[in-house]
């Protein structure tokens, strides 16, 4: 995509060429660790995991646990591949379920 350009007014009433950059282009693309529910994984022990794994608040890691047990699943953390690939593997050697997928 090529950087479109405006005109822009200056404080002194002159206009200038400024470039419209998307900057999404020039930084890496995010993942997201997603938590899915389970029928037999206990409610306090995902909360455990969650403070341990992310070091969440209890809030945090509590409000987390009440979406994915009640949607289903629940966006965990964002950021670079090779650390949601990395929390995802921790998690994933916790006994939750887990995956990573490119940012909504």
């Amino acid at each position: 995509m090529e950087p479109r350009l405006e005109q822009a007014a200056d404080p002194g009433g002159e206009t200038t060429a400024v470039a419209d950059i998307d900057l999404s282009e020039l930084l890496d693309p995010a993942y997201d660790v997603v938590l899915w529910n389970d029928p037999i994984t206990l409610m306090d022990y995902v909360t455990f995991v969650l403070k341990q794994v992310f070091g969440y608040p209890q809030a945090k890691a509590e409000q987390l646990m009440m979406t994915v047990h009640t949607q289903g699943r629940a966006y965990v953390w964002t950021g670079e591949q090779a650390k949601a690939e990395h929390y995802c593997a921790k998690l994933q050697a916790r006994g939750l379920m887990a995956t990573v997928e490119p940012c909504r």
